[in-house]
């Protein structure tokens, strides 16, 4: 999600200066079978990017003064706060103002193998969009992120490019990765029923609550994408939903709905990092909500939306 609210207290909070000198994580690859790292958690939405725009120029329109605040949030400097939670993998998602330029995000994914995954943005309007997924999917990402927009879903199902992609997705088992907005959520399920095979993940559960009070329509909108079976959901981004303060206990009921609806299998719980650490939110609280403090999950639905749910769908 985008933001403009000031970043100080992440900066306080995190001391991300201070943490600017660390070797990467000083974790190992799990490679090699590292059994700890592969029964960690895994962060399923997580966004950074580097001071060091001549090596990784921002896109055109972004600057660093208005867009990168901070102005670090690299791996080595959030992995600190994750690993005493247990987060030993992280999903990374392009930040938007790298544009198509993916360098930044491949780069962290080849500097920590198995630790990394990535989430992509392509330009579907390209004639050779299919070429430029197969090149990322070989540079470890997994899915490519869509701003589902009501007016830009609707034309989906006209546009060659999409089709390419989610035909192409299908095909790989790469996912489509939605941020979708809630009166877009018919117009994604018409592309669910076109494509049927094609992995789709919804993003911060398509953004209900963020705006006010639930709407059961949306809610109903969201829980119909269940019919299709390889439709997941990003239980994620609590700290812009509902009442929008820790615990975030009044998420439960959104939680307990879709974990009815989809079942603890296609859920995956994600910080939305670094938004998620600013303000007063912290990371601990965000990974508290599901591990801790649902009295409806078992420690097997736990098992899926901490860890086996983002594994099948971006570590597989």
């Amino acid at each position: 999600m985008n933001h403009s609210a000031s970043r100080r207290a992440f900066l306080q909070s995190t001391s991300l200066a201070g943490l600017a000198a660390l070797a990467p994580m000083g974790c190992k690859s799990i490679t090699g079978g590292d059994s700890a790292m592969r029964d960690g958690y895994i962060d399923a939405h997580v966004h950074v990017w580097t001071p060091d725009t001549d090596r990784y120029p921002l896109a055109k329109g972004f600057t660093k003064e208005k867009d990168m605040t901070p102005a670090s949030v690299t791996p080595q400097e959030l992995f600190a706060q994750y690993r005493p939670q247990g987060v030993t993998r992280i999903v990374l998602i392009q930040m938007s103002f790298y544009g198509f330029d993916n360098s930044y995000m491949v780069d962290a994914i080849a500097a920590q193998p198995g630790v990394f995954s990535g989430v992509a943005i392509v330009d579907e309007t390209k004639a050779d969009v299919r070429k430029t997924m197969k090149q990322l999917a070989g540079q470890g990402v997994r899915g490519f992120r869509l701003y589902a927009d009501k007016d830009k879903a609707e034309k989906w199902l006209e546009s060659a490019g999409m089709k390419a992609m989610w035909s192409y997705a299908a095909d790989t088992g790469l996912a489509m990765c939605l941020l979708a907005n809630p009166d877009a959520l018919p117009a994604v399920e018409r592309m669910c029923k076109a494509y049927p095979k094609t992995r789709v993940v919804i993003d911060h559960f398509a953004r209900i609550g963020m705006k006010g009070p639930v709407r059961q329509g949306d809610l109903e909108h969201l829980r119909r994408l269940a019919d299709h079976r390889h439709t997941f959901v990003k239980t994620s981004a609590f700290y812009a939903l509902g009442e929008k303060k820790a615990p975030y206990t009044d998420l439960a009921p959104l939680i307990r709905t879709l974990r009815e609806a989809y079942g603890a299998q296609r859920l995956m719980w994600a910080s939305d990092c670094p938004f998620q650490v600013i303000d007063g939110h912290t990371y601990a609280d965000s990974i508290a909500l599901i591990r801790d403090r649902l009295d409806f999950l078992n420690a097997e639905d736990k098992a899926w939306m901490l860890r086996k749910t983002a594994e099948k769908v971006f570590f597989a």
